[in-house]
């Protein structure tokens, strides 16, 4: 495998895991956020838009004293494209 092109926020050896734990995170495939023919391009907005997430993860979970990583794309999106911001419409009575 071609060594990553275009690194701006993850080292080398972080770019695979990451990118496995953002297919489940979010539910989505590579294509999403990568033209296929080129993965260093930042031609897809989606691309752009998860090294802004990387950071905001980054920064709440510098808030924690303990260095563990508290936050990740998976708290919010769920296997979700789009974060959840609210309960299911029908959540079951306590």
């Amino acid at each position: 495998m071609p060594a990553p092109k275009n690194l701006k926020l993850l080292k080398p050896e972080e770019v695979m895991p990451a990118m496995k734990s953002f297919t489940v995170a979010l539910g989505v495939k590579c294509d999403f956020c990568h033209v296929m023919t080129d993965f260093a391009s930042d031609e897809k907005h989606h691309k752009e838009m998860a090294r802004h997430m990387i950071e905001l993860a980054r920064g709440i979970n510098a808030l924690f004293p303990d260095g563990k990583q508290h936050v990740t794309c998976y708290t919010c999106h769920r296997g979700a494209e789009e974060p959840a911001t609210a309960p299911p419409a029908e959540a079951p009575a306590n």
